[in-house]
């Protein structure tokens, strides 16, 4: 007997020490990514500044305004690529990374903007270098509407979820309030390229826009005015899969996708009964294009014809997650299954088919595939959707030149946004209030704890800023809602809560969240790994 319970003992001792050892493994393998996350996240940040700075030396020398591109274009500033697809990736890259820059260089392009391109009120219009004066002698007020929309999407939006409420986010309200003294619902666009797209295009920008300007001011205005689009095309005879013999399931058309969803999510929550009325459209559309938009890995077509289900354009949209956004909210709204499905589908076909996919054929093409997947990652964790993101990037930063511009034109912004993102989530959101080019920050979320490495060559002090959950208190949205160019909540600090760190050979400390928001100070000595665990609650 008294053998039986020495073995029996010992087997408890032994199963003890196991477990002991293999969380031990696990704690070292969390802190081994983080390592390898910090030297990408170095790596994206470097490459991020890279691209600020060479962009700057391109700036007009007269008025400081960076150009449309570097070649054909590099005469004059316009509001819906110079404006809504790079100069803002400038600043959102220098409010991470670049604090003098962002307070001058970033800070004086948009004062100077607005005091040169303003031509209908707030509304800016395409300003020409050798002219120094507007390019058109006659405002094109259709043209003017779909720069501001533009510049208020894909840029100042993006800037105002990171931001809040800043000098970028009154821009956008100024042009947004000027805006009804030219229209309210979008009916013509003069634009030899995208045709009738170029009218959805810019309803779903305006839908998106005043959406979250509605959560972001708390003006009830806002909504009335998305919902007035929203009955335009919500009904028998406008219903985008509907009315349209050319729906594009990208970029320049896939904006009402999102723009009508969104609004839809709105009324969700208040206004149910116009929530209600829509819903049968809203899933109309949406099942409509499943039926007949995508491929048979369910990725999405560039371009159908929904009335007959005829593929016009069989290449593969770059921006399969922006539409991919839309299905997922709506299903966590309504319960549709197959819309999840189909989400969850197109994700697990990446890894195992479309590694260095030739997306749109350029680097903004790449931009856009891995910034709609991370998104959707976010929210559904599949790990083969990681190690596409992990090999895509690596294609994206091949395009960069060594001066650090992309491809010179404006869609070299969208590389940075991209990038960014990318560098967020390796850090869980952690950004330092100092850059050093040697730095080393990576992060992981160990089932609730995050393992935290710092190294840097030279040494290193400075604070540690952890993500607020901005969406909530900088916007006031009622759920973190996938939605085209947000920057993603990864490992979320609560202001009210404790938090207890540890790190080797030092005392766990608890500190209060709003500690954490503003800033850890860390020092790491030349050639140094810091290790630093963070969990919720006190010791």
């Amino acid at each position: 007997m008294r053998n039986a319970k020495i073995f029996i003992s010992s087997f408890i001792l032994l199963i003890s020490l196991s477990l002991s050892l293999l969380a031990q493994q696990k704690q070292d393998l969390a802190f081994a990514e983080a390592v390898k996350n910090g030297v990408l996240v170095n790596e994206g940040f470097n490459r991020s500044i890279k691209y600020v700075n060479a962009w700057t030396k391109y700036a007009d020398p007269g008025t400081g305004l960076i150009p449309r591109n570097i070649k054909e274009s590099k005469d004059y500033w316009n509001a819906w690529d110079a404006a809504a697809d790079n100069y803002p990736y400038m600043v959102l890259t220098s409010s991470i990374l670049m604090p003098e820059y962002l307070n001058t260089t970033a800070l004086n392009m948009l004062k100077t903007e607005q005091n040169l391109t303003s031509r209908i009120g707030k509304l800016p219009d395409t300003y020409s270098f050798t002219k120094k004066g507007f390019l058109n002698e006659t405002p094109d007020s259709s043209q003017i509407i779909f720069g501001a929309a533009e510049y208020m999407k894909d840029g100042l939006i993006p800037l105002t979820e990171w931001l809040g409420q800043s000098p970028w986010s009154d821009r956008m309200l100024g042009m947004l309030n000027d805006l009804p003294s030219l229209t309210r619902i979008v009916k013509e666009v003069k634009d030899g390229r995208f045709g009738k797209s170029a009218v959805v295009e810019v309803n779903g920008d305006l839908l998106q826009v005043l959406t979250r300007m509605y959560w972001f001011t708390g003006k009830r205005e806002y909504l009335d005015w998305g919902v007035e689009i929203g009955d335009y095309y919500l009904n028998d005879e406008r219903l985008p899969t509907v009315a349209m013999d050319r729906l594009r399931i990208r970029d320049h058309g896939c904006e009402i996708i999102s723009g009508l969803c969104e609004v839809y999510l709105a009324t969700y929550y208040s206004m149910p009964e116009k929530r209600n009325q829509w819903q049968k459209y809203i899933h109309q559309m949406l099942d409509r294009i499943l039926a007949i938009g995508r491929n048979a890995d369910g990725l999405f077509y560039d371009e159908v014809n929904p009335i007959t289900g005829e593929i016009l354009s069989e290449r593969l949209a770059d921006n399969f997650g922006y539409t991919f956004n839309a299905y997922y909210f709506v299903h966590q709204i309504d319960s549709k299954p197959a819309y999840q499905e189909a989400l969850i589908k197109a994700l697990s076909a990446l890894n195992r088919k479309y590694r260095n996919h030739n997306w749109e054929g350029n680097a903004d093409g790449y931009a856009d595939a891995i910034e709609g997947t991370l998104n959707l990652y976010n929210r559904v964790p599949i790990p083969s959707v990681k190690e596409w993101l992990d090999s895509e990037i690596r294609v994206l930063w091949a395009f960069q030149k060594p001066e650090g511009i992309i491809e010179g034109w404006h869609g070299d912004g969208n590389f940075a946004r991209t990038t960014l993102m990318y560098c967020l989530w390796k850090t869980q959101g952690i950004v330092p209030t100092s850059w050093d080019e040697q730095l080393n920050i990576g992060a992981v979320d160990d089932n609730g704890k995050l393992k935290i490495a710092i190294s840097c060559k030279t040494g290193w002090e400075g604070l540690l800023k952890f993500d607020l959950p901005r969406y909530k208190d900088l916007m006031h949205y009622p759920t973190d809602y996938p939605r085209i160019n947000q920057f993603q909540q990864w490992f979320t600090i609560d202001a009210s809560k404790k938090y207890t760190i540890k790190t080797a050979n030092l005392k766990p400390k608890t500190v209060d969240g709003a500690e954490l928001i503003k800033g850890l100070p860390v020092k790491v000595a030349p050639g140094e790994a810091v290790y630093l665990t963070v969990s919720k609650g006190k010791d």
